[in-house]
């Protein structure tokens, strides 16, 4: 059916939110500040944020330099936020590219929860890991399959997120030229591999657990349409969403799934997006039984005890990992968490976190991964000002705080990132 088209005004306001857990968001807020960026925050979400004054583009700032914040529209906040997972619980998402939704998962369910990130476009896929790496998602993992082959066991996974493909009618102020790319006339095979991603997605889903479907287009075909297929197709029940504070919602095209929603657009900015959230009724296939995919052999294997004294050795305390286990693969070494040795299966193809990489008998941790990080201040820079960071990140180096074998840099005496040591002056690594 033919719909008008809600286009967000050109001056909306820009958005990031806080890509960081409780501890560290201080540490972002001061560099924002130190930096000149003034910001206030939006009313839907204590993680999100829109600029009031921005010097420079706020790519380039230091927070999101160290995954720190992520520059997100509003909009697309929403569908993680509403899908609302329980820490511990463990998710998938099934199209992630380019991770933000992901990544605010992975906060969403904490180090004790866990986070797989689907991309079926190989050259997307590099963005995604780029992403979650610099944001510190230590607790996701990422595959790339088709996401309605996903090899993974029935019943896995206690909520999931599925953001399409779609015709991307909701960003036509970024993207002007959509509607004419994506004409009503030819989102029919999007239409039809959206239904075949819902029918995935309520296979992987556990009884009682949640879905949510998301698009950022207007397209009713692509929205209403396909909730009222998951209801009245797969069995789903909708559970209907509140409006969230601070945006523009639409009444839904049918009477009936009322609880969905179509946000954006208005002085208030976003794109236009749709969601819909549904739950998978209890005893849907539920035999009882624990999902064990893990079985079998990895081609890497877990840190020997020597492997483990030499991360020690080079200053990278394991400990401050989440549940599961450090592995090795050639001189390369993965985080692997608890959930994901659980359910996914050994023979399938999926990548860990990188925590660093071994060169004989030495071992060199990831330089933006600070949960390895020691808590020893006596080895930290501290830096004063945003100067001193700035003149790292150009290659300057600075006087160690101490002889050792490791060092790490500090922003108001919150843990930022590592250092190389170099005799008796340390200098940024990232390599």
């Amino acid at each position: 059916m033919a719909e008008s088209t809600t286009i967000p005004t050109t001056d909306a306001k820009r958005t990031f939110r806080l890509a960081c857990p409780q501890q560290d968001r201080q540490l972002a807020l001061d560099l924002l500040h130190a930096e000149g960026y003034r910001f206030a925050p939006e009313p839907f979400s204590d993680v999100a944020y829109h600029l009031t004054e921005e010097p420079q583009p706020l790519g380039g700032s230091l927070a999101n330099t160290f995954g720190l914040i992520y520059i997100q529209d509003k909009s697309s906040m929403l569908p993680p936020l509403y899908l609302d997972p329980a820490p511990g619980s463990a998710i998938l998402d099934m199209c992630a590219s380019p991770g933000g939704k992901t990544s605010l998962l992975s906060l969403l369910v904490g180090p004790e929860g866990f986070v797989i990130g689907n991309e079926p476009n190989r050259s997307r896929l590099e963005t995604l890991r780029r992403n979650l790496h610099r944001m510190n998602a230590v607790n996701a993992a990422t595959c790339s399959f088709p996401g309605e082959e996903l090899p993974l066991p029935p019943g896995s996974f206690d909520a999931i997120l599925l953001d399409p493909p779609c015709s991307g009618w909701g960003t036509v102020n970024k993207n002007p030229n959509v509607m004419q790319m994506w004409s009503e006339d030819k989102t029919e095979p999007l239409e039809r591999l959206q239904r075949e991603l819902l029918r995935t997605a309520v296979d992987l889903l556990k009884p009682g657990g949640r879905l949510m479907y998301s698009t950022c287009t207007t397209n009713a075909r692509e929205n209403e349409t396909q909730a009222d297929f998951a209801v009245r197709e797969l069995g789903l029940t909708l559970d209907p969403l509140p409006h969230p504070p601070g945006f523009q919602v639409d009444a839904p095209t049918m009477a009936h799934l009322e609880g969905v929603l179509r946000v954006g657009g208005g002085q208030e900015g976003g794109q236009g997006f749709f969601l819909a959230r549904f739950v998978k009724p209890e005893g849907d296939g539920d035999d009882g039984a624990p999902v064990q995919g893990g079985k079998g052999d990895f081609p890497g294997r877990p840190l020997s005890r020597a492997e483990r004294n030499l991360c020690a050795q080079a200053g990278a305390d394991l400990a401050g990992l989440p549940p599961g286990e450090v592995y090795r693969f050639g001189e390369n070494t993965y985080f692997l968490h608890e959930h994901a040795l659980r359910i996914i299966p050994r023979d399938m193809r999926w990548q860990g976190f990188p925590v660093g990489k071994f060169a004989g008998k030495k071992f060199k941790p990831d330089a933006r991964l600070r949960a390895l990080l020691p808590g020893e201040s006596q080895r930290f820079v501290d830096a004063s000002s945003i100067d001193v960071i700035r003149q790292l990140l150009s290659g300057q180096s600075l006087t160690a705080p101490q002889s050792g074998k490791w060092a790490g840099l500090s922003f108001h005496g919150h843990p930022l990132a590592r250092l190389a040591v170099k005799g008796k002056r340390v200098l940024w690594s990232d390599r």
